[in-house]
């Protein structure tokens, strides 16, 4: 069973879905879930949740301020510690939910949240399960890499050049592209071709309120974004990352290096072979095996041992 929920965070209004199974008596072991870059709940989370809520989880899924369903200005401003202080509350939120065993508490995360979630793990002792899916975890090295010299001497102006027309017209914030069908042409985060084009049909097909820009000034904060200060903090919570062995957009060499940082002894590294970043949003099949293996690792920590 599926229903819209609402929590606020920061005096914000967030908007979600929760998610209780179809059988079994509460109250359940629950997964906070929030999406990556410009993501919105419809992108992909939807498949995930049913795969939880079958093994006998509840789950939230939820906008970000400032995202999709959620209130709050300016809008498309991606903050990632804004966006971590929004997980904190919706772990705040769900804890009190009559549903919910609040001691049995799962994050799980996508892409830019999949950093999140390792600094939420890493910060929040209410977490007792993490699972990082292709995550971003050191924004200025995963921008310097997909961008190239050239590139990113493109995307670095453009960040200056927004941070000076902010100071000079009083903090009005510029925009720029998510991804772009011809990035060798325009400036944006994300230079692949491929994630234009399945952004493109996932807001046509299952996320109509998707926006594929952000404010310049996201860009300059993914920039002084890492999870390297705070993955040695995750003594002992159970985590699983998930990588693309394709994977050349968060990619997966650091991924592997941030695991490698992980503190906490039951931790599993799980390579999908043959794939890469966008093919766990346009192949079912990925997808599948993706939602399969954290289901598994959620239902070992959070379900089996109760």
């Amino acid at each position: 069973m599926r229903k819209e929920i609402e929590f606020q965070s920061k005096g914000t209004t967030c908007r979600g879905w929760f998610y209780t199974p179809d059988e079994g008596k509460g109250p359940f072991p629950v997964v906070v879930m929030a999406g990556g870059w410009c993501y919105v709940r419809e992108i992909v989370m939807p498949h995930y949740a049913e795969f939880f809520a079958k093994a006998g989880m509840a789950v939230l899924i939820f906008d970000y301020r400032r995202l999709g369903a959620s209130d709050g200005e300016p809008r498309q401003h991606l903050d990632p510690w804004a966006q971590i202080e929004d997980y904190k509350n919706a772990i705040s939120y769900v804890r009190a939910l009559p549903e919910v065993d609040p001691e049995r508490v799962g994050i799980w995360g996508i892409s830019y949240s999949g950093g999140h979630v390792l600094i939420v793990g890493a910060t929040d002792p209410r977490v007792k399960c993490i699972v990082s899916t292709i995550p971003v975890v050191d924004g200025y090295r995963n921008m310097r890499r997909v961008h190239g010299i050239q590139g990113f001497r493109r995307l670095m102006d453009a960040i200056m050049a927004d941070r000076e027309q902010r100071y000079a017209e009083g903090g009005n914030r510029g925009r720029i592209d998510f991804a772009a069908p011809n990035p060798a042409n325009t400036v944006c985060t994300w230079p692949l071709p491929e994630t234009y084009e399945v952004f493109m049909n996932l807001k046509k097909t299952e996320a109509p309120l998707h926006e594929h820009w952000s404010t310049a000034e996201s860009t300059e904060l993914l920039m002084n974004y890492t999870v390297f200060p705070y993955v040695p903090r995750i003594l002992d919570i159970p985590t699983l990352m998930l990588v693309a062995e394709g994977d050349d957009l968060t990619l997966w060499d650091l991924e592997t290096d941030a695991f490698n940082q992980i503190a906490a002894s039951r931790k599993k590294r799980f390579v999908i072979p043959e794939t890469s970043h966008m093919s766990l949003y346009s192949s079912r099949s990925k997808l599948e095996i993706a939602a399969g293996v954290a289901t598994e690792w959620l239902s070992d920590h959070l379900v089996k041992p109760y």
